[in-house]
């Protein structure tokens, strides 16, 4: 099963000291819109798009702000119970566990940052969207809705 952020990387960064996280935080990550549906309507997004293992790890990591209209989306090859976490992740993310047809499974409401507590999909996903803290909240959002994404072919790409 892939987690977002393997040990391995973890303890690479730290031991490195601050040269080790300036590396990590200079990782490029292609971008995508996103749009979710709720019942207050369309909200458009502009995501970074995390799809290799080293992406994945490196997530959101170190950042020390998030626009309130961008976020990360992580991309699973196939549907799998995702387990995220906050290590080294300074600012609170709301996390939308989304099955493969774009359905919101449930969502992790303002992540604890810094915390190495494991964050799960209620049932096998194939993506995780990050948004900042409060985001899932103000948009009203709620399992069921919709997240339409190029990923899930239910958005195109402009």
């Amino acid at each position: 099963m892939m987690t977002r952020r393997a040990a391995v990387l973890v303890l690479a960064v730290l031991a490195a000291g601050p040269a080790g996280r300036a590396v990590a935080a200079e990782m490029s990550f292609a971008s995508a819109p996103l749009v979710i549906v709720t019942a207050t309507g369309r909200h458009r997004f502009r995501v970074e798009v995390a799809k290799t293992p080293a992406q994945m790890e490196q997530g959101l990591m170190f950042r020390r702000r998030l626009a309130p209209d961008s976020g990360m989306l992580f991309e699973f090859d196939a549907p799998t119970v995702a387990r995220m976490w906050m290590h080294n992740t300074l600012i609170p993310l709301d996390m939308l566990f989304v099955d493969g047809s774009g359905r919101i499974v449930n969502i992790a409401a303002n992540a604890t940052p810094m915390s190495d507590a494991v964050i799960a999909a209620a049932a096998p996903v194939r993506a995780v969207v990050e948004l900042p803290g409060g985001t899932a909240a103000r948009l009203d959002a709620k399992p069921g809705d919709r997240v339409l994404s190029p990923f899930f072919g239910n958005l195109r790409q402009p």
